[in-house]
């Protein structure tokens, strides 16, 4: 009961502050993310450099991934030029110059498990950028979409919320035993069709007049199904991510819920599906 408690709580919390960072203005939703990828990127680091051979930079790797998300804000902002990204580019350089002189026993690990924490953590959080900036088609001027980046993570909570509700109820058959065994078809599908709900009501409710590219309900349902998949995928891929470290869960940062990827598995795979599906729209 005590565990219940202290879950509930510190997951209303979670939600109070995520919903304030994505949709007050665009400093806190900023702020806020950047703060996500230095701590998920931290975790990631301490938990491979528990493995046998591998000697993660965690600082500089670190650093190098919030500085990425800062870079890509900066830019889809319009706040700052393309040449933002040198800095990150040279520190990735330095990441890979760095092993010909430290010596480790097997700098392949390093350098593997260093560009994985880019490509699997700071890129994707850097994406919700580009969900997040809009450029009118009028005047050419950036403005702040609130909207889409909240859209993916209410959409994930909601999937998460119905696939274990109806996972307890009527859960039978095994999604993927191997990676994950508690997660059924029934619970999955259960979560899809209450997030697809949702977004069809949404649409409806903003119809044109959301200043954005989703303007129609179809085109919200195709993005609680991009979500719903894809936030799956990205929780299966951690679930294989600690399975492979031997861990349960990836720390204890939030009470009750795990670490930082535990929170955020499925939006790692989420919000670039899901920025990948806004912009096919615009080119259809």
């Amino acid at each position: 009961m005590n565990n219940f408690i202290t879950r509930a709580i510190s997951g209303v919390i979670f939600v109070a502050i995520m919903v304030f960072g994505l949709a007050f203005n665009a400093v806190a939703m900023m702020f806020l993310f950047s703060i996500i990828t230095g701590m998920t990127v931290w975790e990631y680091t301490g938990l491979v450099n528990e493995r046998k051979a591998v000697s993660v930079n965690r600082f500089i790797t670190t650093a190098a991934g919030v500085y990425l998300f800062i870079a890509v804000a900066g830019f889809c902002s319009g706040f700052t030029p393309s040449a933002v990204f040198i800095p990150y580019l040279l520190t990735i350089i330095y990441l890979f110059i760095s092993e010909l002189y430290l010596k480790q026993e097997d700098p392949i690990n390093d350098w593997a498990y260093t560009m994985l924490s880019q490509m699997y953590i700071a890129l994707p959080f850097a994406c919700i950028n580009m969900l997040a900036f809009k450029t009118s088609p009028d005047d050419g001027t950036v403005y702040f979409d609130r909207i889409l980046p909240l859209a993916v993570f209410v959409f994930l909570w909601l999937n998460d919320t119905g696939a274990y509700c109806f996972g307890s109820l009527l859960g039978r058959h095994k999604l993927f035993p191997r990676i994950s065994p508690g997660k059924s078809w029934e619970g999955s599908i259960g979560g899809a069709l209450l997030v697809m709900a949702v977004a069809g009501v949404a649409g409806a409710y903003l119809g044109k007049n959301y200043d954005g590219v989703l303007s129609t309900v179809p085109q919200w349902i195709g993005l609680a199904l991009v979500v719903v998949v894809f936030g799956t995928w990205g929780d299966l891929v951690e679930s294989l991510f600690k399975r492979t470290l031997g861990i349960k869960d990836s720390g204890n940062v939030l009470p009750g819920h795990g670490g930082m990827l535990d929170r955020f598995d499925s939006s790692l795979m989420a919000i670039p599906a899901a920025v990948i599906y806004i912009y096919t729209l615009t080119m259809i």
